[in-house]
């Protein structure tokens, strides 16, 4: 059977793997994925579901009125059917945070820095974060490798050559292939709390890269991203050296960029760079034009006033207030009880925003 006629379907059902939300370690326990808004810089819709799809219906409609080529309907037919099976596989883990591991599928298992990916694998799973990589060999496989098969969810890509699973997921019904990597980095990225890169390749620089971009854009939720180098390495810090002389210099990127995302050749300092970004910030929502910060805990006034004093450069009008949950927020029930920060985001400084995270997750 060809992978284009094989059907996902037929594989385990992934709803039968017993990861229920009374086992998460509290670490691990994130926003419902379900119900966050996609792109995320965009307020939450009144739209319902079966008015979304009659949309679909009508553009695929007009397809056939447009005359479009049997290339581009392929290249359509398919993207939907990955992006929907991708989604219906991630669907029964949304609660669940996970870690998305990149780098390169060439390093070998005594490298250091395949050895730090699978220590990152490891002790990311006991603080029950899932584990989500390429699936394929080198760092992937060493990620999953730490974090063993339970906690393990792949996306692996056809090539035909180098790229197939590793022996730790596949088989595996939290295991998807994709044709394209345009969709599967959509999935990477739309389905993790965190991103760690690790040294690789074309692919690797790609990835991080285009992390960076959406962070930058806003076209993420703000997440922690960490370029995870072996003891002592150079790889990530000869990159921010490019990035300072060639970006920065010449002011292609804004002086606050670079706080989007953190270097260390240490795994501990890694792990522990994650989860303090969850500390006191939980998620992020846009309610029109004013930008809801949902937090695990209240602040004291004293600690707003100071906010309000430092990131006063990112706010378009007013100063950041504490709130409760607002009635656009009513389909995310179980954080109904989380307090909220708002304030009117410029929605351009997003290094500053991750500063001002930062700097709520130090009150």
């Amino acid at each position: 059977m060809t992978e284009e006629s094989r059907k996902p379907e037929e594989s385990k059902s992934p709803e039968s793997i017993d990861l229920s939300l009374t086992s998460i370690h509290p670490e691990a326990f994130g926003e419902d994925e379900k119900h966050r808004p996609q792109p995320i810089d965009e307020s939450p819709s009144l739209i319902e579901a079966k008015d979304l799809l009659d949309m679909m219906h009508r553009t695929v409609d007009q397809l056939e009125r447009d005359r479009s080529s049997r290339g581009d309907l392929k290249i359509l037919n398919r993207t939907l059917r990955e992006l929907r099976y991708a989604m219906k596989v991630f669907q029964p883990f949304r609660r669940r945070r996970k870690i998305t591991i990149f780098g390169s599928a060439r390093t070998q298992p005594e490298h250091p820095t395949y050895l730090s990916a699978e220590e990152l694998g490891r002790k990311m799973a006991g603080h029950g974060w899932m584990v989500i990589t390429g699936a394929g060999g080198g760092i992937m496989e060493a990620g999953h490798k730490g974090a063993g098969r339970e906690m393990s969810m792949g996306l692996n890509i056809m090539l035909p050559f180098e790229q197939s699973a590793n022996e730790f997921i596949v088989g595996d019904p939290k295991l998807v292939t994709l044709k394209y990597f345009f969709t599967r980095k959509l999935m990477f990225i739309k389905e993790c709390s965190s991103v760690v890169c690790l040294p690789g390749g074309y692919g690797t620089l790609d990835e991080t890269l285009e992390v960076l971009t959406l962070l930058q854009t806003g076209k993420q939720t703000m997440l922690p991203l960490v370029l995870l180098d072996a003891k002592g390495g150079t790889f990530w810090k000869s990159l921010e050296s490019f990035f300072n002389e060639a970006l920065l210099k010449y002011k292609l990127i804004s002086p606050d960029d670079p706080r989007l995302y953190y270097i260390t050749d240490d795994v501990e300092d890694c792990i522990a760079h994650t989860l303090k970004f969850y500390r006191v910030y939980n998620s992020m929502r846009y309610v029109d034009d004013i930008l809801i910060l949902r937090i695990n805990r209240e602040i004291s006034a004293t600690q707003l006033a100071k906010l309000n004093v430092e990131f006063s450069n990112i706010i378009v009008s007013g100063s950041i207030e504490s709130i409760g949950p607002l009635p656009q927020e009513d389909n995310e029930p179980e954080i109904s009880h989380l307090p909220r920060l708002r304030l009117h985001f410029n929605r351009r400084s997003f290094g500053g925003l991750r500063m001002l995270i930062d700097a709520l997750n130090d009150c």
